[in-house]
């Protein structure tokens, strides 16, 4: 029986899991988020029509599209394609209320970094979430740049721009490498008088310089080592072009970990996924841990490399994650986290504070969730430590609180499919925000995640 209620501005609904007998199928997953948000914010800068396949329907990016629809632009649904009448970059026109970004972390932060280079007042809100999330370090960056940006004094949302005597190029040096940060300053860069530097000290997604190529909008990226600097000059033009976004991996990984812990015999083709090199960090750390996993028909769409990602059931084994490959999966930990309880020996991951601050604690809510599952692991301050159980993981029936996030409810549902009994999740309405048809692909493979009635007391999220 379906239930799903409203309980302080939250939709609520919960899911119940229950063990699956074999996984296969010749899967897609929706289209990727990040480059989702990012085709809307250039096409609506850009000069001519932009056309958008592959865009996904979730609520992050129809929040986005809905922010510059309220700035001005012509977005327009032609099929399967999304139709931009972009405005140039200084088209577009004053929002008359708060822009509301919903959960999106993307979508706050970004548009940040166009707003700070307009000519009009602006505000951004989002859920209660999405409202404590920390704001601070990419308002920090804009006011080096000249940007008239302002946080709360918990340095978060509601972040209010208004308009400054002019943006002017800066050289910023990241403490932690991060794209969201990254994308911002370089989209007021655009704006910005001179040159903007951004260097970095790690590989951090890259998603915006590809693009802004892409929109014939010059980038330079430079790698040494580990670290890389990317520099644009500002005062350019985008001009619009045609974009196919590929498969989410973020979302992939779902059912790649579901394969690989599958029992004997199993086997899932993922076709289309993105694999961009700075995303493919759960792909590696599967193959450390023993997954057989392979990539076939490598190709490229626009400037995005993908391919289709072949799983078959595994014995997994635990691993110390290299430091290197924590933030090309930083997004992909909750559900690497299922396959260390399902692998045998130790899973070891340091160096992931970031999962702190994500839409949960990720860290202390997977913790609490594998624990009561019957997992034995302990808590890092950045990071976990996870004693698989590769016979039997996940032993202990329970109830899971995903905290409104998307990533906890599906990680555990993941996990679902190796329990001995079933398992209840609850707040997972969130999961719409990436991955509107989860539980139809799930069901497709031969997963069980049922909707069912929300149990009276649950958290507010």
């Amino acid at each position: 029986m379906k239930s799903r209620r409203i309980k302080n501005g939250v939709t609520m609904s919960s899911w119940q899991t229950n063990p699956s007998q074999q996984i296969s199928g010749d899967i897609r997953v929706p289209g990727d988020k990040s480059i989702s948000h990012r085709s809307i914010m250039l096409g609506a800068l850009a000069k001519g029509v932009t056309e958008i396949r592959g865009f996904l329907s979730g609520d992050d990016c129809v929040a986005t599209r809905q922010a510059f629809e309220a700035m001005g632009v012509n977005i327009t649904d032609q099929d399967d394609v999304i139709c931009i009448e972009g405005v140039g970059i200084n088209g577009l026109q004053a929002p008359a209320k708060p822009i509301d970004v919903g959960n999106s972390g993307t979508g706050m932060r970004l548009l940040a970094g166009v707003l700070a280079g307009q000519s009009f007042a602006s505000t951004l809100v989002g859920d209660a979430s999405l409202m404590q999330r920390p704001m601070k370090r990419v308002a920090e960056p804009l006011k080096q740049m000249g940007a008239n940006v302002s946080v709360n004094a918990a340095g978060c949302a509601p972040i209010a721009i208004a308009p400054s005597s002019g943006l002017h190029g800066v050289t910023y040096h990241q403490s932690v490498a991060s794209a969201q940060v990254k994308s911002a300053l370089l989209l007021a860069g655009i704006y910005a008088e001179g040159e903007t530097i951004v260097h970095e000290p790690g590989v951090s997604r890259d998603h915006t310089e590809r693009m802004l190529r892409s929109f014939g909008y010059p980038v330079e990226t430079i790698v040494t080592g580990e670290s890389r600097t990317t520099k644009l000059q500002g005062g350019g033009v985008l001009n619009a072009t045609q974009i196919t976004i590929p498969g989410d991996i973020s979302s992939a990984a779902f059912f790649m970990v579901v394969a690989a812990i599958a029992p004997a015999g199993s086997v899932l083709t993922i076709r289309g996924v993105g694999v961009n090199p700075t995303r493919t960090g759960i792909i590696d750390i599967l193959q450390q841990m023993g997954a057989d996993l392979t990539l076939e028909n490598q190709r490229k769409v626009g400037d995005e490399p993908i391919a289709d990602v072949v799983v078959r059931a595994s014995t997994l084994k635990g691993i110390t994650v290299p430091r290197e490959l924590v933030p090309l999966a930083i997004d992909e930990f909750p559900v690497i986290f299922v396959a260390a309880a399902c692998a045998t020996g130790t899973f070891i991951l340091r160096d992931a504070k970031e999962l702190r601050v994500k839409e949960s604690d990720r860290i202390a809510a997977m913790a609490t969730g594998l624990a009561a599952l019957g997992v034995k692991c302990e808590v890092l301050e950045d990071g976990m430590v996870i004693h698989g159980n590769s016979d039997n993981p996940f032993p202990n029936a329970a109830t899971i609180d995903s905290l409104t996030d998307h990533r906890i409810a599906m990680a555990f549902a993941v996990a679902g499919t190796r329990a001995c009994q079933a398992i209840t999740i609850l707040q997972c309405a969130h999961v719409a925000t990436s991955f509107p048809n989860f539980r139809a692909l799930a069901a497709a493979v031969g997963m069980s995640v049922e909707e069912t009635n929300d149990l009276a007391g649950t958290s507010d999220g």
